[in-house]
């Protein structure tokens, strides 16, 4: 009997390399059109919500329209993988970039509440669930798009590079704010300078668009094409019906990812200048830094992973994600001069985003690929993000310490996955992601 074979590891072309940094700069241009919404959070709600209501109202309506833009991604996402698995990835990766850059245009030249009244919340709110939608079918589309480009023994360190270009749409968006509150006074951004990140966003997306046109089909899904193994029924029927037991731990390991974004880019900065007084400028710049080391902290977890394995890579994060919170907020509540180096070591311990998206890719045979990643991560993604934001801001006048015990439990969740659903259970999280994988 003849042993079975495996694909050998490879070595990155110059086409792999000019794939992987097509799909990151693009992801990144995207996720700042998604993301910069949330650092004119304050800003937004002074304009598009009634003057007489009581701030703090106005900034949690604010973030809930936020919010709202992860409550659209299920629908979103569900929709593109269903035609990713059937027509191609390239297409639907294009599609997505397009979808988002052009209600990001909008919202930096529609009126204010002033000019129409509550209509601007509602337009507002419609312009998020678009962007949601588009979010959705774009982050799975992505892993799967480089994880089937990659070279074997190298899709761990694509997927981080991937990651750690999405998380660059963050800096992107945490530098525009930076240099917009050094440039112009509070009452002229409030007035005008707030137009300017959403109609550079507009810009980003056209960019995006143009550099998607270069990017050639994944060889997985042509040899599923050439062998016609595309399923016949929905591929998120055959998701439900035969992949139950991928599901779960999808789900939780995208609650874990998810945490440590919304806590170290979501929160923390908004945090920091309510409860902790922080001018705007301060607290953009510190953000900024912190998302430098989280995409480096995104790269170095995808090396682990083509090392280590990664279901090891993703045990190892977890446990040291509520270590890097807890070294942040400790400098924030004692307000010692080391912020900047505890924000950049939080950063690199949410290697866990790099870390994850590996075991993702893995867990679905290819022709339901993208299908069974996008159900799974979207649901969580939405209940998860929509939800931990409005509760975290809301408990924080509780203790300035909830956001370390919130890592903690969702470090702990991490671990657990990786114990139970890979190491105990010999789960092949590593192998190839080939057709029949």
């Amino acid at each position: 009997m003849t042993a079975p074979t495996y694909p050998q590891p490879g070595r990155f072309s110059r086409s792999d390399y000019k794939t992987l940094g097509l799909a990151a700069l693009g992801g990144a241009l995207e996720i700042y059109d998604f993301i910069i919404f949330v650092f004119f959070a304050l800003t937004l709600s002074q304009l598009f919500f009634p003057p007489e209501m009581p701030e703090w109202l106005r900034l949690l309506q604010s973030f809930g329209i936020f919010v709202t833009g992860y409550l659209a991604r299920p629908l979103g996402g569900i929709l593109m993988a269903h035609f990713a698995d059937r027509v191609g990835r390239k297409r639907v990766f294009s599609l997505s970039i397009l979808m988002m850059a052009l209600p990001c245009l909008l919202i930096g030249i529609m009126p204010t509440y002033e000019q129409i009244g509550y209509w601007a919340p509602l337009i507002l709110l419609l312009l998020r669930v678009l962007q949601g939608a588009a979010v959705g079918g774009e982050v799975p589309s992505a892993w799967v798009f480089v994880a089937e480009h990659a070279p074997v023994g190298h899709r761990g360190y694509a997927l981080g590079v991937l990651q750690a270009g999405l998380t660059f749409g963050y800096l992107l968006g945490a530098l525009t704010a930076t240099l917009l509150a050094r440039i112009y006074s509070p009452a002229e951004i409030l007035d005008f300078a707030w137009r300017y990140p959403f109609l550079l966003g507009g810009v980003f997306g056209v960019i995006g668009v143009w550099l998607r046109r270069w990017l050639s089909e994944t060889p997985v899904f042509m040899a599923l094409q050439a062998r016609r193994e595309m399923d016949a029924e929905l591929p998120l029927r055959t998701v439900l019906r035969d992949h139950r037991t991928s599901i779960l731990p999808a789900m939780l390991l995208t609650c874990v990812l998810t945490s440590a974004v919304v806590v170290l880019v979501v929160i923390t900065p908004t945090v920091m200048q309510k409860s902790f007084g922080m001018s705007a400028s301060h607290t953009f710049a510190l953000s900024s830094l912190g998302i430098v080391f989280l995409n480096i902290g995104c790269v170095l977890a995808g090396l682990l992973v083509d090392r280590i394995g990664a279901w090891r890579a993703v045990l190892v994060y977890s446990l040291l994600l509520p270590v890097g919170t807890a070294l942040l907020y400790a400098s924030l509540i004692s307000g010692g001069y080391w912020i900047s180096v505890a924000y950049a070591v939080a950063g690199l311990t949410c290697g866990v985003v790099g870390a994850v998206p590996s075991v993702m890719v893995s867990l679905f045979p290819a022709r339901i690929r993208v299908s069974g990643i996008s159900f799974t991560y979207n649901i969580a993604y939405a209940l998860w993000a929509s939800t931990t934001p409005l509760l975290l801001i809301g408990l924080m006048p509780w203790s300035p310490w909830v956001c370390v015990g919130y890592c903690v439990i969702m470090g702990a969740v991490g671990a657990l996955m990786a114990w139970f659903y890979g190491l105990r259970s010999s789960s092949p999280a590593d192998v190839s992601v080939v057709p029949g994988a």
